[in-house]
């Protein structure tokens, strides 16, 4: 005999007279030596929450009710409460219009064993069922396991892209810092341009003066050294011509023409004044010099 445990089956019978009748067609059957079977209970009851508690386990199931309407309901009843509690669940076919208690043993005896007969074959052709759904679950369990495989590099990938993406926000805080820094240049760029723009278009707009080396000049104009420039420069300074400048040797004017008209008023002044410039020098400090001298 298999070392394996027997097959454990389970009969449910309507009351405890049927209970004895099924024990007594029992008798004399060898289902431990012939099929490795155990009737281990014979449970009389119509209750099918009771009949859950006490199949809970079982490999195969018989329901022995009677063959009339109220014995196929109660039938129908228990196979669909306990389909989820047992192994597989087989009715017995007792002959109709017999009561339990009537019928000959023997055959009671044989539609025992051909329900469990029949419970085996159809456990049998369920084999290639079982077989093609732990092919499927073998298939779903490599399938489990390149997903998972899958999943761990999305995972990775992901962590990845995460840390580009830290990456690219630091990268691209960067480039903001750097382009408002560049915006920033940009702005004072444009106000120097307004500003030496508008100094370019002062200066356009101004009457520039021409420099002259005031000996040079004087040496051409007059043909002579120019001796007293101290002169030159007090009288211009008090006088202030416009747009007349002297000073540190020079001349500047808007012209050359305009430079030497001055400098011819002031040789006048000078030749009509030599021997009163101290004078003239004292006069314009009190106030009393009226400068229509350098008209007379």
């Amino acid at each position: 005999m298999d070392a394996r445990n027997p097959i454990d089956v389970r009969i449910i019978v309507e009351g405890a007279s049927d209970v004895e009748n099924v024990s007594r067609a029992m008798q004399n059957i060898a289902l431990g030596s012939e099929y490795h079977i155990t009737i281990s209970s014979i449970i009389p009851t119509t209750n099918p929450e009771i009949a859950k508690k006490v199949v809970k386990g079982a490999d195969i199931l018989l329901i022995a009710t009677d063959v009339d309407a109220p014995g196929r309901e109660l039938a129908d009843k228990f196979q669909k409460t306990l389909k989820d509690e047992v192994g597989h669940i087989e009715r017995m076919k007792l002959p109709f219009g017999h009561d339990v208690e009537y019928i000959n043993p023997s055959i009671i005896r044989d539609e025992i064993k051909n329900a469990i007969i029949r419970a085996g074959l159809i456990s049998i052709t369920h084999i290639q069922e079982l077989r093609e759904k732990e092919d499927e679950l073998w298939e779903s369990r490599r399938e489990v396991k390149n997903l998972e495989n899958e999943l761990e590099n999305i995972s990775s990938e992901k962590q990845r892209l995460i840390t580009q993406l830290q990456n690219s926000s630091e990268e691209k805080e960067e480039f903001i810092n750097e382009i408002n820094e560049l915006e920033d240049e940009l702005k004072l760029f444009k106000q120097r341009y307004v500003d030496v723009k508008n100094a370019y278009g002062i200066m356009q707009n101004k009457n520039l003066h021409e420099t002259f080396s005031l000996n040079e000049l004087w040496r051409e104009l007059f043909n002579e050294d120019l001796d007293e420039k101290e002169h030159v420069y007090f009288i211009t300074s008090e006088f202030k011509p416009d747009n007349i400048i002297v000073g540190q040797g020079f001349i500047a004017a808007p012209s050359r023409d305009e430079a030497v008209e001055w400098l011819k008023i002031i040789r006048t002044v000078l030749i009509f004044y030599d021997s009163r410039i101290e004078e003239l020098k004292e006069e314009i400090n009190n106030d009393k010099f009226s400068p229509n001298l350098l008209k007379e």
